[in-house]
């Protein structure tokens, strides 16, 4: 079977672009399931430190694709199908970047904001598309706005089934840059380089750290930093930091 998955890596930089150009990559169950493979072959590739996530065509996700046919309930295809995919993004020690174009909406919207970074063409949109269905956001889209732009943004986002722009999203505090449509492709890939030359194991620990934030006392977040620092402190990249500094070099992290 042929998966609507482009999945190519370069160094520690891995691209997974999904690839229904004619149906603006409205995730169906091929797409899905391609979206699976992809995550469990860049899980066990040690080598990879960094992915980015990018759509083919004219947008980036038009969320499911309304053409399929979903049995109810609906929870099903939300905890079976997408629940998967979304958790491995936010659990994974690797650093994702969605490159949006285009716009991302519905769950496109959700792959999107889970990632860890994004970057956003300045022609781009992130929509909140389900109220135009009489739906409420899902896969998780509700939380990702709740806690990007506080109760009463989000609200009304939801409710008018807005599509914010990327400028606006960039100050919002949802988007890391925009670029120029034509350089965004470019400018993702130097941020990504620039990531993966870092060191993996510290950049996983924080990812882990800002991922437990919401909720937690800053007492807590004191603990939690302790126990990751405990742990980075003995590994030979924190070594080969320390000494890369006083020899006055870039440091060669090895994740280990």
């Amino acid at each position: 079977m042929a998966y609507p998955i482009l999945y190519e890596t370069d160094g520690a930089i891995a691209r997974v672009t999904l690839n229904r150009p004619e149906a603006f990559n409205a995730m169906d169950k091929a797409l899905r399931d391609g979206f699976k493979r992809a995550i469990m072959d860049i899980h066990a590739n040690d080598d990879i430190r960094v992915v980015i996530l990018s759509g083919n065509g004219r947008g980036f996700c038009a969320g499911t694709d309304l053409q399929e046919k979903i049995d109810n309930p609906i929870t099903l295809l939300i905890e079976q199908e997408y629940r998967p995919i979304l958790a491995a993004i936010s659990t994974s020690p690797k650093i994702w970047i969605a490159q949006v174009h285009g716009s991302a909406a519905g769950i496109g919207a959700a792959l999107a904001m889970n990632c860890d970074l994004m970057t956003m063409a300045d022609s781009a949109t992130i929509y909140m598309a389900f109220a135009a269905i009489g739906l409420i956001p899902d896969g998780g889209n509700t939380w990702l706005l709740h806690r990007g732009l506080g109760y009463k943004r989000a609200m009304q986002a939801i409710l008018e089934g807005r599509k914010i722009p990327a400028e606006e999203a960039v100050a919002l505090g949802l988007a890391n840059a925009t670029h120029a449509h034509d350089a965004l492709a470019d400018e993702t890939t130097a941020l990504a380089a620039r990531i993966a030359a870092g060191p993996p194991l510290a950049s996983a620990a924080a990812k882990r750290l800002l991922r437990a934030m919401d909720g937690a006392s800053y007492e807590t977040a004191v603990t939690l930093e302790a126990q990751e620092q405990s742990a980075l402190i003995q590994s030979a990249d924190s070594r080969e930091g320390v000494q890369a500094f006083f020899e006055k070099r870039k440091p060669n992290f090895k994740g280990a």
